[in-house]
């Protein structure tokens, strides 16, 4: 299975690159391949309709639809922002619901932050769940958030805190069994509308939901 792994800063020293590392590192010793990035490997301006009119989407954007396209899941490690999602990880997101066929759609996805704060960045995550679910993500329901993060690392790159390293692993290793079920074990199909009005003729999907 593929894995790709955003963080959602690309500044030197963030925590949430960090906490990205760790878990593509315990990705790939779980078996499956892990394809880490950044958002600043994926430039891209400010959503502007107008622009999407004339000239398409820009390339940052293409690169990034590519990149989920090509996994059977991903991970974001997201910084909180104000209480809420990063301005350029929102935008990203905007830029990437413009493309067709939608690659969140049905993407098994795992949201993890780090932050200094006390809260870990996780008022963050519940804001960046809902375009991810509404564009038709399957937000996976465990989150985990790194509280105290500048003092949360050892030197290995790992979590210092045990007991916060057993809970990540678990995390993870049951986020992968279940993008394994869903990739392998298919047993029921859906037609997934984004709306009740909404029609498509596009063919069924292989996963269940009316």
């Amino acid at each position: 299975m593929r894995v790709f792994v955003l963080s959602g800063s690309s500044r030197t020293g963030s925590v949430n690159a960090r906490l990205a590392a760790l878990v593509a590192a315990q990705i790939g010793r779980a078996g499956a391949v892990a394809d880490p990035a950044t958002l600043g490997d994926f430039p891209m301006p400010p959503y502007d309709g107008d622009m999407e009119a004339d000239e398409g989407l820009p390339k940052g954007a293409l690169a990034l639809c590519e990149r989920i396209e090509a996994a059977q899941a991903m991970v974001i490690a997201s910084p909180e922002y104000n209480a809420s999602v990063p301005g350029v990880l929102k935008n990203a997101v905007d830029w990437v619901s413009r493309y067709r066929p939608q690659p969140f759609k049905d993407k098994q996805s795992l949201l993890v932050s780090a932050s200094p704060s006390m809260v870990g960045g996780n008022r963050g995550l519940w804001a960046l769940r809902v375009p991810l679910e509404h564009l038709g993500a399957r937000v996976y329901p465990d989150m985990f958030s790194l509280a105290g993060a500048h003092h949360a690392f050892g030197v290995d790159g790992g979590l210092a805190d045990s007991g916060l390293g057993e809970r990540l692993t678990a995390t993870i290793g049951s986020f992968l069994d279940l993008v394994e079920a869903d990739t392998r074990y298919l047993s029921l199909q859906r037609r997934w509308y984004e709306f009740l009005g909404d029609r498509t003729d596009a063919p069924v999907t292989s996963r269940a939901q009316d």
